[in-house]
Parts: C-alpha cells; structure tokens; sequence
C-alpha cells in the first residue's frame, strides 16, 4: 500500500514559522530545492490545509516562479501534476487544476485515498499532518531541520501525540540543513 509521507521544513527548535508567521527562513540552495522537488515528485496526491494551499499554489497560478530556472521548472512541474485535496472550511473553490476541495478531515476517507492509491501521498501543513498523526495515518516523517533557531510559532510536531519513530534515511547538505525521514511504528 502506498505511504502516507508528512513533509516538512522545520527550525532546531521545531517551529514551521518565524514569530510573524513567515516561512521565508528557509529558501532552499539548489541541493535541497533538487532533494524536495524529488520528494514531491514521489507523490501522487498532496493533502493540504488552506494556508499550506494557497502558499504552494503559485507553483501554478504565477508562471513567472517556473521561468526563473530548470531547477524551479522541475518543481512547478512536478507541483502542477500532482493531484491536490484541501481541507479548509474557509476557501470558497481551489484556484490550481487537479485539486479538490474538502471541508473537514476525515481519516476514513483518507485511508480509503491509501488504498487505493497508486503513488505515495503526502501530507503538508503541521496543523493537517497532527491530525493524521493522531489518526495513525501517517507511515513517514521526512523532516528538512534547518540551522536556525526561530523561537517562532506553529511548532512542526503536535505537542500532545506520542508516535514511536525509527530512523530510516538522513542527509546532511552542505548548506547546514539535516534530511531526517522515518518510520512511524
């Protein structure tokens, strides 16, 4: 069965955003933005929330993203053919092709969307990923720690599960940031 791959850049102190909410922290040289575009790549549906959404949509909605390199051509690429599903109470219609809108999460259907996948699918956004954590949904952790210590908010990691991990694959890039991926138990 196809894994569930919660995906995510995150501070040495665990945090997604800095204190005013941003994510710009954490631009990517090339060996990383290659390493994500490949985990993204792996994938063949992206489950978001709302926020995580509408940051990522402009690898579709903004062509002016993919024109800047190869590098970011193969991103927005491998972005636009992935199907996305997202889970927001808010968002009127999605704005991307290949997306469809869920008001409210729902584990059932979500191991439903596993069984019968054909590729991996992976989970964005931290408040989107602890409820499939706390679900037990989620089969991997692939974690981009960065070398900044962001004292900010909306931590990577729910505060209130406990998941038993066992460490599968790490990669250092030369830029400081640490690849951790593993394996839920």
């Amino acid at each position: 069965m196809p894994k569930l791959i919660y995906a995510s850049n995150m501070s040495l102190d665990g945090y997604t955003e800095d204190e005013h909410g941003a994510f710009d922290w954490a631009p990517p040289d090339d060996d990383v933005f290659t390493f994500i575009t490949e985990l993204m790549r792996s994938a063949g549906t992206y489950l978001y929330g709302r926020r995580m959404y509408e940051t990522l949509a402009v690898w579709e909605t903004d062509p002016s993203l993919a024109a800047q390199s190869d590098l970011t051509a193969d991103y927005a690429g491998a972005w636009q053919a992935a199907d996305k599903i997202v889970y927001s109470s808010t968002l009127t219609s999605p704005t991307t092709a290949n997306t469809r809108l869920e008001r409210h999460f729902d584990p059932a259907t979500v191991h439903g969307l596993k069984a019968t996948a054909d590729k991996d699918l992976l989970v964005g956004g931290p408040n989107l990923a602890a409820q499939a954590l706390t679900a037990g949904l989620v089969d991997e952790l692939a974690l981009f720690v960065w070398p900044i210590i962001l004292g900010g908010r909306n931590p990577a990691l729910p505060t209130d599960t406990r998941a038993d991990l066992e460490l599968i694959e790490e990669h250092r890039f030369g830029s400081g940031v640490v690849h951790l991926r593993y394996h839920v138990r």
